[in-house]
């Protein structure tokens, strides 16, 4: 049973999200042993379908050696033949699996920082050359991050990848029609009062093409027109760090300011990455109800339907260029509200269009 439910999500990502096609070339990048299953599927799928599949293997337990023993040249590496599979590359469907978040509990920020500066230039060359998916695959420890049972949160996974998404699109085209009609946004809620506009910018549901398990209706502001503030329900990770109670302060487009219950100074070298690092470059709902609970993953966390999230740095319309696109959630479905040119138009998880 479990085998097969591993084969669906496999036929999902290789026939629907990516596409593959008769001799093309698909990179399998393999994140933990623990995806060996999917990714066993996911290479006799392609095989199926016609195409060359290559598969590497990634581990965080790899990348806490580098920054353990590494000098700072290794550090800011830009790995060449993962580089060079960006451009080899028809395809790319990444299988991550979850990991210790506290690995690298005895790295610097520095250090740290630099390294996701680097992994952020293969992010974009993957962005540029390849159609691609990003798939977050649960085991164990991801049950114990979460603080459910490993049962409950394979069933939440599958289901939520086992979407009928021309379904999703008759539920979510007309409100995304409804946001395409406006201009003028600003997110209330706790800790938050955030203005933006996303004029000329439309906004459009995502179907499970980029991100598995999917589920958001998303577009990007005019990144000059960001101003106020934002606190982060949701835990914030990036590079294997988990920041709690997150709040970001902008001036016409750009972070001024950052707060946390800890490693500021870590977000901070971050969001210095580069220019376009301190804009917002994504703005979303998440749609995905099947989603229930918080695991502090945020490939899944920004679906969880009634919550929003932004992504600083990197733009899908790469107006502006950036090493990062770092996605952070915060919560709306509790005595939060969202504005569309002063007219009330979400509130509390749900959109209030007739």
């Amino acid at each position: 049973m479990t085998e097969k439910r591993w084969e669906l999500v496999a036929d999902k990502l290789v026939n629907y999200s990516v596409g593959v096609n008769p001799g093309e070339r698909v990179m399998i990048a393999m994140y933990e042993t623990d995806t060996y299953p999917l990714a066993l599927a996911t290479y006799s799928a392609v095989i199926q379908a016609g195409g060359f599949p290559q598969i590497q293997f990634m581990s965080e337990a790899l990348k806490h050696r580098v920054l353990l023993y590494g000098n700072n040249e290794q550090i800011s590496w830009i790995p060449e033949i993962e580089a060079y599979g960006m451009e080899w590359a028809d395809c790319y469907i990444a299988l991550r699996g979850a990991f210790n978040m506290s690995e690298c509990w005895d790295i610097s920020s520095d250090r740290i920082a630099s390294y996701q500066r680097a992994m952020g230039k293969v992010s974009t060359l993957r962005w540029k050359n390849t159609r691609w998916v990003l798939c977050r695959v649960p085991n164990e420890r991801f049950a114990q991050t979460a603080k459910v049972s490993y049962d409950k949160i394979m069933d939440m996974f599958f289901d939520a990848c086992n979407v009928d998404w021309d379904k999703e699109h008759a539920k979510w085209d007309p409100i995304c029609e409804r946001l395409n009609s406006g201009k003028d946004f600003r997110i209330v809620g706790m800790g938050t009062d955030l203005r933006m506009s996303t004029e000329g910018h439309r906004w459009r549901p995502t179907e499970g093409k980029v991100n598995v398990p999917d589920g958001e209706i998303g577009s990007w502001p005019i990144w000059q027109t960001v101003n106020g503030y934002i606190t982060f329900d949701f835990p914030a990770t990036i590079g294997g760090k988990v920041i709690h109670n997150l709040r970001l302060e902008f001036k016409d487009g750009i972070c001024i300011k950052v707060s946390a219950d800890n490693d500021e100074d870590y977000v901070n070298k971050i969001l210095d990455s580069d220019v376009g690092a301190r804009r917002v470059g994504e703005w979303s709902f998440g749609t995905n109800f099947g989603i229930d609970v918080v695991t502090t993953d945020i490939l899944i966390d920004e679906k969880f339907g009634g919550t929003m999230h932004i992504a600083m740095g990197r733009p899908y319309d790469y107006s502006y260029d950036s090493a990062i696109h770092w996605d952070i959630v915060k919560d709306l479905r509790k005595n939060a509200q969202v504005y569309m040119d002063d007219k009330l138009i979400f509130e509390d998880g749900k959109f209030l269009f007739n």
